[in-house]
């Protein structure tokens, strides 16, 4: 039986947290039903400092994390707040158990914005690792030592499993299914979930929210232009003209502040104005190209494909409402 221990954090997310054990308890559930041995012991640990309310899921009572026994396998699930580092604060006393726990081989899964938890431990420098693909700009700030895969849906490296946003927990947990258990638990657990087993990649649900509360108002007033003059301006070039500084010192201060380059801001925000055109007109794919500032329709679809994952044409397939 494969002893595992779910980490109970401040401020998690319950749709993490009863994801996670609803997924594990099924599976035991189809074991038991054949008459063999449960393949999961799920153990909730709490930190003695937690400030959440205990409750009891379903018959799992959550134990203080000093009376924690042998463990296979640790989850992490996604915090449930905007201020991530305000809850990695709140989460220190987890970080030297996990710590201890990976250096004596056992292995560890992060869902979602759990992945940040990981980071602040330092067990991901120098792994790959994913989190939810909003949250991404904030993670590749926060750890630069860990090579962030923003678009992949689970990654797995050196004994650490981490997974996009929200729904990729149920293939972070199909995968743990079949590595602890086999293929067959895990396929029939995609079915009893109607989860599709073949997504390769969550970069179609990323969203450009810019930021602004970076104090710097050259900053943002660069921002506002490229927000303004995106349709109009052929070049990063055409867009400072209405910038009193130079160059070089814009670009700085731009990347420093926003974590984009100016022409990756300027791409991303037509990107976006593409997508909302998709999801919201019936304009031609031409008329979006050319409403989103591009003139070549093969650079349009190279460069949509690249930022959202699919073609203009099939991202239009799969977010535009219909009419029935």
């Amino acid at each position: 039986m494969t002893q595992v221990a779910l980490l109970l954090t401040n401020n998690y997310r319950l749709l993490s947290v009863a994801a996670i054990l609803d997924v594990f308890d099924t599976v035991n559930s189809h074991y038991k039903m054949k008459g063999d041995e449960a393949l999961f012991k799920v153990n909730v640990l709490y930190a003695e400092n937690s400030s959440n309310e205990i409750p009891t899921f379903n018959g799992h009572i959550p134990q203080p994390l000093k009376s924690a026994g042998t463990h296979d396998l640790i989850l992490i699930p996604a915090f449930g707040t905007s201020d991530l580092a305000a809850a990695i604060q709140e989460n220190l006393d987890f970080i030297p158990w996990l710590c201890k726990q990976h250096e004596n081989g056992v292995e560890i899964a992060s869902f979602c914005t759990g992945a940040f938890l990981l980071g602040a431990s330092g067990l991901l420098n120098g792994k790959s690792a994913t989190t939810h693909i909003h949250a991404s700009t904030s993670f590749a700030t926060s750890y630069p030592d860990v090579f962030l895969r923003p678009n992949e849906v689970i990654t797995y490296d050196h004994g650490i499993y981490t997974s996009g946003g929200a729904t990729s927990t149920f293939h972070l947990l199909l995968r743990l299914i079949h590595n602890y258990g086999n293929r067959e638990i895990a396929v029939r657990m995609a079915k009893v979930f109607a989860i599709d087993m073949n997504r390769g990649q969550q970069s179609y649900f990323g969203t450009f929210i810019p930021s602004r509360d970076h104090g710097d108002e050259l900053v943002t007033k660069t921002q506002l232009c490229i927000e303004n003059l995106y349709n109009k301006a052929a070049t990063v070039d055409d867009i400072l003209q209405q910038i009193p500084a130079s160059r070089r010192n814009i670009e700085r201060r731009f990347k420093m502040a926003t974590g984009n380059t100016m022409i990756e801001y300027l791409q991303k925000t037509r990107i976006e104005v593409a997508k909302k055109l998709l999801e919201q007109t019936n304009q031609s794919i031409l008329e979006i190209m050319l409403n989103s500032g591009y003139n070549d329709l093969k650079a349009f679809r190279q460069l949509f494909k690249k930022s959202s994952g699919m073609t203009p044409k099939d991202y239009r397939d799969k977010f535009k409402a219909r009419v029935a």
